[in-house]
């Protein structure tokens, strides 16, 4: 099947009330007979309908070599320049293959154009700067569900079709720096309650800078951001600024064998946001963070956008270590519905103070949004230190008494459902603590088993219709 062009692939991001502004060099259309890029169609089982997912497949398509592009190891000015002009003739090829060889590369940030796979080959490193000036001058991006301009992610891609990331190389950076910031000191945090009163009074994303001196806010590693059509296969990640993988308002993405290592603050593994449509599978989680962060925005700016994060899947996954295997919220105030999380294995989740949940819902009286139809089934588990379920609405972190409450809106949670588990050790069975207001409705833990419990069985505050067996 030939790839959707780009004015069908804008039709597709309308339809989900998100207004594109074609940016230059990820927009272009091209003769029928120039066609390297073709679309694979992957069908996806789950309790809920699920879309037909369409990756791009560049089986075609023709490989450039960034050598050939004057790539040397140890010129990251060199390797920078080669790597965007390899993107470049890709792009304008219709599609191809930027191929970075076996060796140790030294770059700064990518920026993606359509129609290209960036293929790190095995034996092949990129060491992305640690430096934040090579990451300006800015560009739209976001910081835990609020868009602004920032630091361009580490790699970027922004209103892009039908592009990847493959191989088997190795993607790092140098996290000197990031360490520091993560530490949020009082000029960040003033930054981050900027930004807040930003996004509540409906500045436009364009006046909301975050790059000045102690601003502080680490970029992501990976964010595709309004992009269709995405596939991440076979890489590996060690270390991040921030979040490691993020899709923003994308549709059709698929992310399969990538193996995550990443113990900075945030680091969580994978950040679906305002995306629909997604398979995660066969991937290596060991995070500092969460597995799986599901969410979709955070107030105000989520209301405006009006997205919903809706259909994904993940599956045969293992998780070393981390906070939860899956995490709602709590930047959910687009809504999150169809999710399904089957046939994993989560090692460790006893590292972080009450955290270590299979499935954790989180929400406050700022977010509104909804949450429903989310499904665990067919998971096993070691030690974690909390409970296969796990709900709670009112997280507010550091956010209580920094910033106020704008607008009250409380968030309907409906239809979480456990199949199938096996725990060694937990702190509970089910603990739900939801607002007297808006009851959690419609739970059923089936053969949901642990094997020793630290504490109570089930703990529930205003819920309707739970359902244990």
């Amino acid at each position: 099947m030939k790839r959707s062009s780009l004015e069908l692939s804008r039709r597709h991001f309308l339809q989900a009330s998100v207004s594109l502004a074609l940016v230059s060099g990820c927009s272009s259309t091209f003769s029928s007979a120039k066609q390297p890029v073709m679309i694979d169609t992957i069908t996806v089982s789950a309790p809920f309908s699920m879309p037909p997912i369409k990756i791009p497949n560049f089986t075609a398509a023709p490989v450039f070599n960034i050598k050939e592009f004057g790539a040397k190891p140890e010129s990251k000015e060199s390797n920078d320049r080669a790597i965007a002009a390899a993107i470049s003739t890709a792009h304008s090829n219709g599609g191809g293959i930027v191929f970075i060889p076996e060796g140790s590369w030294q770059v700064g940030p990518i920026h993606f154009k359509s129609f290209v796979n960036l293929h790190i080959a095995e034996g092949a490193i990129l060491h992305f700067s640690g430096d934040p000036k090579d990451y300006l001058p800015a560009v739209k991006t976001t910081w835990e569900g609020m868009e602004c301009y920032n630091y361009s992610p580490l790699i970027y891609a922004y209103e892009c079709v039908e592009i990847a990331i493959t191989g088997k190389g190795l993607l790092t950076t140098q996290m000197d720096i990031w360490t520091i910031w993560g530490k949020r000191p009082k000029p960040h945090m003033e930054a981050l309650a900027s930004l807040y009163h930003q996004a509540a009074k409906g500045i436009p994303v364009e006046d909301r800078v975050m790059t000045y001196e102690g601003a502080n806010l680490r970029p992501h590693f990976i964010q595709f951001n309004r992009c269709q059509n995405v596939l991440i296969e076979d890489i590996n990640i060690e270390n991040s600024p921030f979040w490691v993988l993020h899709p923003f308002l994308c549709r059709d993405v698929v992310i399969r064998r990538v193996n995550v290592k990443a113990h900075g603050h945030n680091n969580d593994g994978i950040d679906p946001e305002m995306t629909q449509n997604m398979l995660i599978e066969d991937s290596i989680f060991d995070q500092g963070d969460d597995a799986l962060a599901v969410k979709s925005g955070r107030n105000q700016d989520a209301w405006r956008i009006n997205v919903p994060t809706k259909n994904l899947v993940m599956r045969n996954c293992r998780i070393k270590q981390g906070h939860q295997l899956l995490a709602v919220g709590s930047e959910l105030s687009g809504g999150v519905e169809n999710v399904l999380v089957e046939n994993c294995q989560f090692d460790d989740g006893t590292q972080y103070s009450g955290t270590g949940n299979l499935m954790f819902i989180k929400t406050n009286e700022r977010r509104g949004g909804y949450v429903k139809n989310i499904y665990m089934r067919n998971v096993k588990a070691h030690n974690i230190g909390g409970a296969p379920l796990a709900v709670e609405t009112d997280v507010l972190y550091q956010w209580r008494n920094l910033v106020p409450t704008y607008e009250k809106r409380l968030t309907p949670i409906e239809g979480l459902y456990l199949e199938n588990i096996e725990v060694k050790t937990a702190k509970h069975l089910c603990k739900i603590e939801a607002q007297d207001e808006m009851p959690v409705k419609n739970v059923e833990l089936k053969n949901v088993k642990v094997e020793q419990l630290l504490g109570e069985n089930v703990i529930e505050k205003n819920v309707q219709n739970l359902v244990v067996s």
